[in-house]
Formats: structure tokens, sequence, C-alpha cells
């Protein structure tokens, strides 16, 4: 990012102009800051250009063509007006590096990491289609990496379906390369063109070399059309999967569905951007933007110090890691709504549950409201479990940040876009909750308003873990656990963890009775003392993967290779643990992890829906209606009905709390990680970036 200079504004609508992101031959990209903090990316058409109504209408189009997109995957616009003669578009500021500049510093992309940009760029391509629209402009430097994906940006040529590709002035708005044949040559161009240059992008995600390519730009052009690609450099496995994108013929094109699901990727193929030096890049990015917006607060005052403008540009010319991408239409940003005001405080309202004969015919109730195509798809093939607090259901939004919307009828309540919900989202004591922001601090939000209530800057999160009436326990980026105390807002202790107990997709936890219960990746579990962390007992070999612990005043119960319940204080033994009827494998099978209703506790055995007494320590399975092997997602008790998500993600089910029956099953059609939790006779579900609200029976 570079220092303001002459002729630069300083304020554009609710934004101080801190530095220009970028500038290219029609205008400017400038880092701003609004009051309440939030940042943003303000698009500005160069004063000379500004007067051409054609241009400025034409520049004010690419605000209400990115609009009509609903996906996460894409830039919402914030704001778009005209001041001063000279329209801006206002987006909200991402930290991250274009694919472009990604494989230039640190490669190409192994095949996990391809099949991961590949399917996610191929189902926003499908919602762009969906709003009757060709991108027309897809390539390496507009496509940004964030920590949640790739988000596609810039919709400057983006026109309707089948829009003539020439301009009014007669130039042809390609890059050579990237756009399709039918593209190059002046045609109505349709979805497909799009498809095509999903193809060009991937090979050169897989290579670092483009597949086309020539001395000059006539050249390139002539092989687009004529030539064939170059994919010899493509692994064998994905040469198969990209030649057919580029078809000189449209019609020989798959469909971007066909793509996404000829690429699925394996678990955790997306970390490409979520760890090692990529993921760096992405978090210094995104703390060097939080240095630079803090310095707007200097020297606003009375007095004779230094003005905000040196002090911006002293700050920015010490050097950072923010650079834009090349042109004012290149630099990267997503984009929000109307700037974000703190809305009311909201009371909780339970829903109407349904009677016990709404179970009786195996056919699910239709939703509350929902499936909302609104949530964050999964990171490391986890899902960030919703969290249902008095009004509002919290959730990790698609296109970053955590959104909240009313739990009666789903309408959005509020959006905060600079935090990290995949490092993890915990209830605090008085409807509170904790997440990440930036750089690695651990903050502290009220939930029906989203007023920040404190941070840790020094907090290090890399997993939030768990939280108590004093403290939120998480896994550092280094991979130690520590404990940060909420009321001193500091860290009370950090201790080492084995390296396999961190490994992905983490540890789980819970705390209770002056203990930490921490489950290990490895399938080992320790118990440490919440006011110092030493280490007070330890279980051997309970799993081959984590599993949630469910901590029911002293005693703790552990899923896995049986199903324990141990005395939290000490580890001792309270009932003779449950041997499982099959061993568990890496994130299935074996006991599940357990969920409790009143004097009782229901677990997953296999596929046996079972219930446990915790007077007793006795189990009754209820029923074998599961198709397994069933992942450990913890099940969800509302009401008189138990939630449990089946093998493969293939739905979930409801069944009843008196004898184990299933009710019914939901989305049966539906496949990967889901989240779920449940309030106020209401289950909420995430799965495939879809949230859903669900009636229960009582």
């Amino acid at each position: 990012m570079k220092p303001l200079g002459a002729g630069d504004p300083i304020r554009l609508g609710p934004y101080r102009i801190l530095g220009v992101l970028g500038e290219g031959g029609m205008g400017k990209v400038y880092f701003g800051r609004e009051d309440s903090g939030c940042t943003a990316a303000v698009k500005v058409l160069l004063p000379e250009l500004a007067h051409d109504p054609d241009l400025a209408r034409r520049f004010l189009r690419e605000a209400h063509t990115a609009q009509a997109v609903a996906s996460g995957g894409v830039a919402r616009v914030l704001a778009a007006h005209t001041e001063d003669s000279r329209p801006w578009i206002a987006t909200e500021f991402l930290s991250g590096p274009t694919l472009d500049d990604a494989v230039r510093r640190y490669g190409p992309f192994g095949a996990d990491g391809v099949r991961a940009l590949a399917a996610s760029l191929a189902a926003t391509l499908r919602d762009i289609h969906a709003a009757g629209l060709v991108h027309r402009d897809l390539k390496p430097a507009n496509i940004v990496l964030t920590s949640t994906g790739p988000r596609v940006i810039d919709f400057g040529i983006a026109r309707p379906e089948h829009g003539l590709t020439l301009t009014t002035t007669g130039q042809v708005p390609v890059t050579p390369g990237y756009g399709a044949p039918e593209q190059v040559l002046g045609r109505r161009v349709g979805p497909a063109a799009d498809v095509f240059s999903l193809g060009a992008v991937l090979a050169y995600a897989a290579t670092g070399q483009r597949t086309f390519d020539g001395t000059h730009v006539a050249a390139v052009q002539y092989e687009v059309v004529h030539g064939e690609p170059r994919l010899d450099s493509v692994p064998d496995g994905l040469r198969q999967l990209i030649a057919p994108c580029l078809a000189k013929d449209p019609a020989q094109r798959p469909t971007p569905d066909l793509v996404a699901g000829a690429f699925a990727p394996p678990p955790g193929a997306d970390r490409i951007w979520r760890t090692g030096a990529l993921a760096q890049d992405i978090e210094r990015r995104g703390a060097e933007a939080d240095r630079h917006a803090t310095v707007v607060g200097q020297g606003s005052g009375a007095g004779s110090g230094p003005s905000r403008r040196r002090l911006l540009r002293t700050a920015l010319a010490a050097g950072g890691v923010l650079a834009a991408s090349g042109g004012a239409t290149g630099a990267w940003w997503l984009l929000r709504e109307e700037p974000r005001t703190i809305p009311a405080a909201g009371l909780a309202r339970n829903a109407e549950p349904l009677s016990l004969t709404a179970g009786d015919h195996g056919t699910a109730p239709r939703e509350l409201w929902g499936p909302l195509p609104v949530a964050a798809k999964a990171a490391d093939g986890q899902v960030t479990t919703p969290l249902p607090v008095l009004d509002v259901v919290v959730f990790a939004a698609a296109g970053g940040g955590l959104a909240a919307r009313l739990t009666t009828d789903g309408k959005e309540k509020w959006r905060l876009p600079g935090v990290r919900p995949a490092a993890g989202l915990v209830a605090l004591p008085g409807n509170r909750f904790a997440t990440a922001g930036s750089g690695g601090a651990l903050l502290g939000f009220e939930a029906s308003t989203s007023r920040q209530e404190w941070s840790v800057q020094g907090a290090d999160t890399g997993r939030i873990l768990a939280a108590d009436d004093s403290a939120v326990y998480l896994v550092t980026r280094g991979g130690q656990l520590r404990a940060v105390d909420t009321a001193a807002r500091t860290v009370r202790w950090t201790v080492p963890l084995p390296e396999y107990a961190v490994k992905a997709p983490g540890p789980r936890a819970a705390a209770g009775s002056g203990r930490l219960v921490v489950f290990g990746a490895d399938g080992h579990v320790i118990a440490v003392d919440t006011a110092s962390g030493a280490t007070v007992w330890k279980a051997g070999d309970q799993a081959r993967s984590a599993l949630q612990p469910l901590v029911v005043k002293d005693v703790v119960y552990l899923g896995g290779r049986t199903l324990a319940a141990l005395d939290i204080r000490t580890g001792a033994e309270v009932h003779k643990e449950i041997r499982a009827t099959e061993s568990p494998e890496r994130g299935t099978g074996g006991w599940g992890v357990p969920a409790l209703r009143g004097d009782y506790v229901y677990a997953m055995d296999g596929t046996a829906l079972c219930q446990i007494s915790r007077e007793r320590g006795t189990h009754l399975p209820q029923d074998r209606s599961a198709k397994g092997p069933l992942p450990h997602t913890p099940p969800v008790v509302q009401g008189r009905t138990v939630w449990i998500v089946q093998g493969d993600g293939q739905g979930v089910s409801a069944h009843s709390t008196i004898d184990g029956g299933r009710f019914w099953t939901w989305s049966a059609a539906s496949r990967g990680p889901w989240g779920m939790s449940g309030a106020g006779n209401r289950v909420f579900l995430v799965n495939d970036g879809n949230l859903t609200a669900m009636p229960t029976i009582d």
C-alpha cells in the first residue's frame, strides 16, 4: 500500500482514506476506514474520466452487477455513490494475495489444493450463472485467496448471458490466455466461456505456467482459438479433468456443477490456504491492515503534533505487506452491506413444538426457515457449529467472518466480517461468546447485539477449545495449550502439547469442576488443572481421533473404544466402561460423542442409538436404523427428539428420547460434514454452506 499523495481525497462518504491500494487506467483503489473501525477498499473513477457519462455508468454498473450474485464466493457491494461528480464503490477490504501472486511466491498447488480450488470456484461460477450473468474475466489476478477459501472479484466487464463481447469502442476486453475462443473472436458468450477460463486458471495453479502462451498478445489469442492447450506439466489425475474445460466448442465443456463433482477434494484439502506459508501471508496482511487502520486515531486531536496525513505517510513508508494486484480493477476486496450499526438486544423466544404424532409417518416436517445459502463451507473437513444465544443463532458466514440471524425467522441481525470463526466459536456466561480476530487476538462479544466487550491481543489463538466461568482455553498457533483469563484479559498459563495431539483437524475439549479435559487428535486424553495448567490425570488410547467430551457436574463422559464415565477431578472410573461393538476409525465409528438430557446420556454405539443411565451406568440400545459409519458429530437433544448425522453426512435423523425410534430423516441427499446445535425447540443445521432451522417434537 502506498501513502496518499497530492490530490488524493481525505474522506469519501463515511470512509477516512488511509492509503492507495492500486491504480489503473480508469481509477484508483483506496484503503479506507469507518469511524466504527471497519476497513474498506474504496474504488474511485479518475477525475479526467468522471465527466464521461458512459464511463461513469459503466463504472457504477460493476457494483450493481456484483449485487445481483448471491454467493459467498464473490464480492458483495457495500455502497456505490457519486460524490463531487466522482463515482466511487466501497467494499469490505480483504487481506490476502491473489492466486497469481500466491503461485509466484509459493509455487504451484499440489493435486489436493487444485481440487479444493476447482470445487470452490466452480460453485461460485454456478452462483454467478444462476443470477443470469457471465463473469467473462476469470483469471488468477481476479481470484483472492483468503483463510476461508478463494473469492472471485472484479465484475467490471460482466454481462448478462449471451451478451456480445465487443465493447462500444471496439476493444476486446479479454485477458490473453484466459478468455474463451468465442470471446476472443467477439462472438456472443455464455456460461461456458467462464468454464474455459476456469480450466486455464486451474492449469496455471497446477503448474505455475499459462496453458496458452506466445511472444505477443496476437500469438496468444491465436493459440486460444486454433492451438492445443499445453497440459504436459499438469499431473495425470488433473489433466483429464482440466482438458474438457478447454474444449474449443462451448457445447463440449462441462457445467460448473459437473466440474465441482469431478474435482471433489478429499477432506482437509482446503488447508492449503489455512496452513503453511500462504496462510501466514494471509494473516500477516490482515495484521498489517489492522496496524494501518489504527493510525487514523492518532493525531486527530488538537495540538502541535504531526498531521494525520503525515502519520499515515510515515506508517506506510515504513514498509508493509499490503499491495495492489496490478490495477484499479484488480485490488482485492470483499463486499458487505451498509455500514455496521449495533442492533438492540433481544430476548429468547421458543418455537411451538410439534406433537408426538408428527413423527408417526416417517416424513420430515417443513423447515421453520431455510435452507439459506449464507454459511461458510467446511474447512479442514470441519464445520463451525452454529451457536444459538437469546434471539439469534451465530454462525460462520459465507464470505468470511461471523453473522447472526434471528432464531424466529432467519432474518439477518448483524455481521462481523473481521473475525476468524474457523479458529473457533465458544459460548461464554452472560449470553456472550468468544472467537478469534486477526493476528491471533482473542475477542469477546455480546451475542444479541454483536458489541465487542474485550480483546486479548497476545492470546496467539490458533484453535479455541472450550470456556468456563473465568477463562477461554485454546491451542496457540505454535501448538501449545493456553488459558486466557476473561476477567483479567491476560494469559493465565501456557503448557506444551504433543505435536500429534494437535494435528489437523485438532483436539476437542470441555471444562468443569476445575479441570480442562482435552481429547487429542491422537486419541489420548489428558485433564489439566484450570488454575495452573498442570496435568492431573491421563487416559491413553481412547480412540483414533478426537471426540468432544461431555461434562456433567463432576463426571466427564468420553466416547471412542469405550464409553467411559470418569470423575473429572481424579480420572477414577465412576461406572464400569462399556466397550464399543466395533472399533472406532478416524472421525467415525465406535462410541460417538455423548449428549445429555435430564437423567440420561445419549450416544451412538456404531449404528445403534443408546440411552445410558447417569445413576446406574447401564445402557439400553434403542434403535439401529442409522446408516454408518457415523461421523463423530455431537448429537443434539431438543424436547423429546435426538438428532444425529447419518453416515457420510447423508442427512440427519430425528429419534425419540423415549424409545429411540426414528421419526424421520431430513435432507438424505446431502453429503459432507454437518454442524448442529439446538435451543428453544429448534435445531439449527449447517451443511454445504446452508443454514436451516428445524422444529422438534415435545
